[in-house]
């Protein structure tokens, strides 16, 4: 199956740094079209569209921003989430390099749309190198005059993989330590400074423009009943032809993994990055959907060198390591399971040690404040289910190693 670029459609095509080579390929007539529509239509048609956010949770963009507009306040604000921190993403850092213009106009409609006279894209810090390019391509936007009164500023991270989470971002954009609100309120009607804020992801945003144009029923007629329009994803790992891809929503994962990417002698895919889901060969046949399995876009593959424990035990560590601590059963639970998953590398690990692990990641899942602690506990359950003999392999090494 090909690709189908939508949100793509313009990298390699447009001059990055010239805004005029945009306008040639309709840039900002979306724009245009959508401030000839009241705020109400133009919600509505993203609303109808089916797109849901690409940022991993998968929430109905129009019906975010129904509640930021009907949300009381004389404030508000559109807020771009690049911050990307999740492993093997790179797809926005991508689309950034290749094509700013499409990210704001999508950004300026978000805008009309709720009543927000003020933009940030949050920028992961390891993406500093395109700060100045991004500054010129607003710039050159104001220029043309096509900004009105909304204005955009971008704010850099500072490197902390929590602050992809949104109250987490909004405290780092706020001058604070990155760390996750309680919720409610929601940004929608209490977010940034405490008041209505829309946030997107870099992919989101980039659908909107050719939705306002095209029109929702062209968008919802892709995809499945429940997941519309297209994906792209980053794909690397064991595979020889790396990169982004966009594929529309329903595909297979073999389509993707093995017939663009070139994957061969497949294990596993993670999908969704550390927190992902972990898929054997045997279900390569799945489709890339919110019913099924999505995430935020990245796909590693491992091939059948690879080790299970190792792989798991590494995962944990990492999400251990970037845990804001503000809550008990995230900052222990991931500690104590990257400790478990140690003993197993080491070929110490017991039955209990499986039985614990699989208690500590219902507690987690339940209790814990953010999508962090909530799905650190998923390349675990899933490397248990999937591939239990590997981690009972390393039971037998250590009663092997005793009997000699």
């Amino acid at each position: 199956m090909p690709e189908q670029r939508v949100v793509l459609r313009n990298c390699g095509v447009i001059n990055p740094g010239r805004i005029a080579t945009y306008l040639v390929v309709d840039g900002f007539k979306a724009l245009n079209k959508a401030r000839g529509m009241t705020p109400e239509h133009v919600i509505q048609e993203v609303k109808d569209s089916g797109l849901r956010g690409r940022g991993g949770a998968g929430f109905p963009c129009g019906l975010k921003w129904e509640l930021a507009r009907n949300a009381p306040g004389d404030t508000k604000y559109v807020i771009c989430n690049a911050d990307e921190g999740e492993v093997g993403t790179f797809k926005d850092r991508y689309i950034l390099a290749n094509d700013p213009f499409m990210l704001i106009e999508g950004m300026a409609i978000a805008s009309y749309a709720i009543g927000a006279d003020m933009g940030y894209i949050y920028l992961r810090a390891e993406y500093q190198y395109l700060n100045d390019s991004l500054v010129k391509a607003i710039g050159q936007a104001r220029e043309q005059g096509l900004l009105d009164n909304f204005d955009i500023t971008i704010r850099q991270g500072a490197g902390a993989y929590v602050c992809g989470e949104e109250s987490a971002l909004m405290d780092s954009i706020e001058g604070k330590r990155g760390e996750v609100r309680y919720r409610p309120p929601f940004p929608p009607t209490k977010g940034l400074w405490d008041q209505p804020t829309v946030i997107n992801n870099v992919e989101t945003l980039m659908n909107i423009p050719q939705i306002i144009l095209n029109g929702a029923d062209w968008f919802n007629d892709m995809g499945t009943e429940r997941s519309k329009g297209t994906k792209v994803f980053s794909v690397s790992g064991d595979v020889s032809k790396p990169g982004v891809y966009e594929m529309v929503l329903g595909s297979p994962l073999r389509e993707l993994v093995e017939g663009l990417a070139g994957a061969e002698r497949v294990k596993v895919i993670q999908i969704g990055g550390a927190t992902g889901r972990i898929v054997p060969y045997d279900m390569m046949d799945t489709p890339l959907s919110f019913e099924d399995i999505l995430g935020a876009g990245a796909i590693t593959v491992f091939d059948e060198s690879r080790d299970m424990v190792d792989i798991v035990h590494q995962t944990l560590q990492f999400l251990a390591e970037e845990s804001c601590g503000k809550c008990t059963p995230c900052r222990e639970g991931t500690e104590v399971m990257a400790g478990i998953l140690a003993r197993f590398a080491r070929g110490e690990g017991n039955e209990r040690d499986i039985k614990d692990m699989e208690r500590l990641s219902q507690a987690m899942m339940l209790s814990a404040l953010c999508g962090l602690g909530q799905a650190a506990p998923n390349p675990v359950l899933d490397s248990l289910q999937y591939f239990r003999d590997e981690y009972e392999s390393r039971m037998q090494e250590k009663r092997g190693s005793v009997a000699r």
